[in-house]
């Protein structure tokens, strides 16, 4: 266990396992060969930090690198802080029980816009100033990276600075500056360090801009007040997955997390175009990992852990081009081993009935699909392009095998969405659970009903639409309640009100850090569970700055309106995400790049990076 707690605290708080360290597969570098150290934290509870590939991935690299130290740290729950705050004693890492301040690097994932509370929370737990104006030689650099980065504005007066894009390349590269400086005595502080930094590509300086608004309270526009600061920050991205080094003895936790199993990621990026969908833009362009580079990571994680499940993990996974094949072998080579496959949730136009078999025949489940919306008229709006008859054609051929258990994934409050829409989903529901009679003879399917509410997010077609009020939300989702109260038939949704603020936040700008910080000095802290959740504080939070929480969730945007990111570039261009919401309006599709003709979203180009298929032959195919 690490020096911070005693048994005695220990004793007294639930799963203790998430902060007594030590587990298998952890790495502990002394301090005579550490140069530099860097604590990745992660602003939630130990079980959903450890399920982050992410963390695993950014944890392996740098830790590769010889005099850099990397250890861990996550959110203590609210019983532990409150024994923390009790005994005055400060947040330490995992490996070594460091206190945050000695560190010279903070680096937090921003995965979830609730979660930013954490963030100030842990930065007070390990005793460093909370702004970075008020941060002196003596503290470390608080730097966040993940993939709500596009958006970082609330987050600019806390952040040192942010990593734009994929961290593999760029954090090695950060390592090696700091290395250099440190060499030659670290001159000039804190500010000479930034302006080292501020010149490694897809590195954002908050303090290296000045935003400007309108009267109205719109941003007017954003430009750099440092000759070093480039006017856009443009994304990284590995341009060849095959090149970079993945885990395979990542670390294996005492107790259970959320995703308890071997995570192995197939390829980045997703070409569906779905609108709605934040990661599939930025995430872009498709790059694909070889089969025999997979077969070799599986066969090394098996080995190294003793897990007895591998997900093959990306935003899509059923579309890796040799993903049939891929599974086959896999099975083959673990079978003995009582190695089970498993898939995320499943297009439902590309799903084979005798891949699931395949992936099931170790450890069989229930089948997990995301239509999205119920009508077809919505899933053209939101460019989903599946049809009922996609879905009807892979729920009966899997109730043909034996399958009678089907969980299906919606979201409410779409743009242009009508109650028939809502509706919709509810019929679509009952046709499922009727397509079971059809092919068995038979009822008693039972169909899980998952509905969340919309969020526009930046760097999507939706960019421009308002959310739903929360009075719109709650009247939509009982109006699906009591269109689902069908035997059989399980409706789950989310809370409405964390949307709102989930809304606020993803297309807010930096006047939201005051907000943030009044929210937090108010006892906000995991935001993102429902339990410790407080609307009131929020809108009392946000009002008390001079804000208003409809200005930022609820508005429509105009056309030629400045966003707050627009200075933070994915290289998806704005002209092309206009376009697709036009083409959302007319309800009309657009076909997946990898199958047809370009789109024109401008990422390739901009980047100087293809699109990588890998066949089933074995030889790639690069698209322009």
């Amino acid at each position: 266990m690490t020096k911070q707690f005693p048994i005695d605290i220990l004793s007294q708080v639930q799963k203790p396992a998430r902060y007594t360290g030590s587990e298998f597969g952890s790495i502990i570098k002394a301090a005579e060969d550490t140069k530099v150290s860097i604590v990745l934290a992660f602003p939630d509870v130990y079980e959903v930090g450890m399920s982050y590939l992410g963390f695993k991935i950014l944890y392996h690299i740098l830790n590769k690198e010889e005099g850099v130290a990397a250890e861990r740290v996550y959110a203590p729950w609210v019983d532990m802080e409150a024994k923390m705050r009790e005994n005055a004693l400060p947040l330490t890492s995992q490996e070594t029980g460091k206190t945050l301040r000695d560190f010279d690097f903070v680096g937090f994932t921003l995965q979830y816009e609730l979660s930013y509370t954490n963030i100030l929370n842990m930065l007070d737990l390990g005793q460093i100033p909370l702004f970075s104006k008020e941060r002196t030689n003596d503290d470390p650099f608080v730097i966040a990276g993940g993939p709500c980065v596009y958006n970082p504005e609330p987050l600019a007066d806390f952040v040192d600075f942010f990593i734009i894009g994929e961290g593999e390349e760029i954090m090695v590269e950060l390592m090696n500056t700091y290395k250099q400086w440190q060499s030659e005595g670290l001159p000039g502080g804190r500010s000479e360090f930034l302006n080292r930094v501020v010149r490694i590509d897809g590195i954002y300086v908050p303090s290296f801009y000045n935003v400007e608004y309108l009267p109205d309270g719109k941003v007017a526009k954003v430009t750099a007040n440092n000759p070093l600061a480039p006017a856009v920050v443009k994304k990284r991205v590995v341009k060849d997955m095959n090149t970079i080094s993945f885990p395979t003895a990542p670390i294996v936790p005492f107790g259970e997390i959320v995703h308890d199993r071997i995570m192995l990621e197939v390829f980045r990026g997703c070409t569906r175009g779905c609108r709605f969908c934040h990661a599939g833009m930025v995430y872009r362009p498709v790059r694909e990992r070889k089969p025999e580079l997979l077969k070799q990571l599986a066969r090394e994680l098996v080995d190294n852990t003793g897990y007895n499940e591998i997900s093959l993990v990306s935003l899509s996974t059923a579309d890796y081009s040799c993903l049939a094949p891929l599974i086959h072998d896999l099975i083959s080579e673990l079978k003995e081993e009582k190695v089970s496959i498993s898939l995320p949730s499943l297009r439902v136009d590309s799903f084979s009935v005798d891949l699931a078999k395949e992936v099931q025949a170790v450890r069989k489940s229930g089948l997990t699909f995301a239509p999205e919306a119920g009508s077809q008229r919505m899933r053209n709006v939101i460019n989903k392009g599946v049809t009922e008859e996609d879905l009807m054609n892979a729920v009966g051929a899997a109730f043909e095998s034996g399958w009678s258990t089907v969980k299906l994934y919606f979201m409410i409050g779409l743009p242009g969405e009508t109650d028939e829409d809502i509706l919709a989903i509810a019929e679509l529901a009952k046709a499922v659970q009727y397509k079971y009679f059809q092919v068995t003879g038979h009822r008693g399917a039972k169909v899980t009903v998952s509905v969340s509410s919309f969020v526009p997010k930046p760097y999507t077609p939706f960019q421009w639409q308002g959310q739903d009020t929360i009075e719109e939300i709650r009247r939509k989702q009982m109006l699906l309640k009591d269109a689902l109260r069908v035997k059989n038939i399980t409706y789950q949704y989310h809370d409405s009100v964390t949307s709102v603020i989930e809304g606020v936040f993803a297309r807010g700008d930096r006047r939201l850090g005051t907000a943030l910080h009044l929210a937090w000095q108010r006892g906000a802290k995991f935001d993102g569970w429902s339990e410790h959740f407080s609307y009131s504080r929020w809108l009392e939070a946000i009002s008390d700055c001079g804000l208003d929480k409809t200005f930022y969730a609820n508005r429509d945007r105009e056309k030629d309106e400045t966003f707050p990111w627009e200075h933070i570039q994915p290289a998806v261009s704005k002209a092309f995400l206009w376009n697709e919401y036009q083409k959302s309006l007319r309800e009309e599709l657009t076909e997946d790049c990898r199958h047809g003709k370009c789109s024109g979203c401008g990422v390739c180009p901009d980047l100087n990076v293809k699109i990588i298929d890998w066949k089933e032959q074995g030889h790639d195919e690069a698209k322009n």
